[in-house]
């Protein structure tokens, strides 16, 4: 009988146990996770933020009882090393776990930047749900906040800090708004849309010490009466953040939304290849027989590209997740390609980025932007091929947009009136993608 040991409980374990499951069901799975709660979506916690959702909205898995139905073991532990020669792992909890497969797993973890000050109790990352918890005793009405980063994973939580009432100030070291995703007109507009939702935006700006002030004798003797009478606590006073361009914000709360990077420290000294990312083949499969990747951690080939990147989405994850625990079983699978592709909603207002959105050299571009209805969209191409493309308030042909990147479609004679005419997608993708036969809509990756 097999075991599988699977590190991390988000999306990509949890739909690599089951599938494991389903195709094997004599087999023994363990699923590895360092947080006490259920397994459950970090992109669920800006809901919960909102109110919109209760922690149990966040769980993947409705049931407190499912993994234990599917026989699914639940270990609470972090993995320290893995002797990939003795196929075992070494647990925080001192103890030892062999396995016969094993899939990496583990997502991402935020990327804190060196700064004086960033371990003070009211500095958060927004990542855990013991960072929202936090965050929610704190994010009131009125509360200065200030956020480090304006990203992807930046913009998703000011949507949630703005919707508690907070004053809210933002600090990006670009010269824009997600500047992973966004060109400078683009992110130039979603600036200016923040700001007019009464958002204070610093861009090309950072952080360089937080200032935490020692409280003085008159604090103390206030939180003493205050404590003498039964009152609320004193609130402390604010800290001081310090501008690499000499503004200095007072804040309450901050915010470090300054990005993410895979989460495979704990793999030095195990031979499993890494770069951005665990590198993976077409089968997830890493350098080491018999151990994987997926997700958010993992590395994969993308076709758009034509090189190996990480692409943290959760549709990846899926697809990742899915082809790794069929390989784990003995059944071959391929990956496809990984996807790359960005949809953000900030305040109400609906960008997106797919494939080389940048632009390949030598390639052709054309740009439209429509500032007074906060529209933007540009295209990029290689050859007659449309390799990337991104969009504000644009929203219309989104679908369109992926298929015809995602598909390499040659467009012909249309790349022509695209050049001319970006608004002609819809026309252009049947005209050539569905005519060819190149691509049939989005593939469904919501696997459960």
């Amino acid at each position: 009988m097999t075991h599988h040991v699977i590190i991390g409980a988000g999306p990509a374990g949890v739909i690599a146990a089951e599938t494991i499951r389903k195709q094997a069901p004599a087999d023994t799975i363990t699923l590895i996770g360092d947080e006490p709660e259920a397994p459950y979506s970090r992109m669920a916690i800006p809901y919960l933020l909102m109110g919109n959702i209760g922690e149990p909205g966040t769980y993947l898995r409705k049931s407190m009882t499912h993994f234990a139905d599917l026989r699914i073991e639940r270990v609470t532990a972090r993995v320290q090393r893995i002797d990939t020669a003795s196929r075992s792992l070494a647990l925080d909890n001192g103890s030892t776990l062999g396995y016969d497969t094993l899939l990496i797993a583990t997502g991402s973890k935020p990327a804190q930047p060196p700064v004086p000050g960033i371990q003070s109790p009211n500095v958060h990352t927004c990542w855990t749900l013991d960072d929202a918890r936090a965050i929610m005793a704190k994010a009131g009405p009125g509360t200065r906040v200030l956020q480090m980063g304006a990203g992807f994973i930046g913009c998703i939580i000011m949507e949630a800090l703005a919707s508690r009432g907070v004053h809210l100030s933002v600090v990006e070291m670009g010269d824009r708004m997600v500047p992973r995703m966004m060109g400078p007109v683009a992110g130039g507009m979603i600036r200016r849309w923040v700001e007019g939702k009464g958002v204070q935006v610093h861009t090309g700006a950072r952080v360089e010490r937080i200032e935490v002030p020692e409280p003085g004798l008159v604090d103390a003797a206030k939180s003493f009466i205050g404590s003498l009478l039964g009152s609320e606590p004193a609130q402390p006073a604010a800290m001081r953040v310090h501008l690499s361009t000499g503004v200095v914000l007072e804040a309450d709360l901050v915010i470090s939304a300054t990005g993410v990077k895979p989460a495979m420290g704990f793999l030095e000294g195990s031979g499993v290849m890494c770069l951005q990312g665990v590198l993976t083949d077409e089968h997830m499969q890493t350098n080491v027989p018999g151990v994987y990747a997926a997700g958010d951690c993992a590395e994969a080939f993308d076709n758009v590209s034509g090189k190996t990147i990480v692409s943290a989405i959760q549709p990846n994850a899926a697809d990742q997740a899915y082809v790794a625990a069929m390989n784990m079983v003995g059944k071959r699978a391929v990956l496809k390609g990984v996807t790359q592709i960005n949809v953000l909603d900030t305040l109400g207002l609906i960008s997106a980025s797919f494939g080389n959105w940048e632009g390949v050299p030598g390639g052709d571009h054309v740009e439209l932007v429509d500032e007074a209805n906060n529209q933007a969209l540009s295209l990029q191409f290689d050859g007659d091929v449309m390799v990337g493309c991104n969009s504000v308030g644009w929203t219309n042909h989104v679908g369109v947009m992926r298929g015809l990147v995602e598909g390499r479609v040659k467009l012909g004679e249309w790349k022509d009136r695209l050049m001319h005419d970006p608004t002609l997608l819809m026309p252009a993708y049947l005209a050539t993608a569905q005519a060819q036969g190149q691509w049939n809509g989005p593939a469904d990756t919501r696997r459960r």
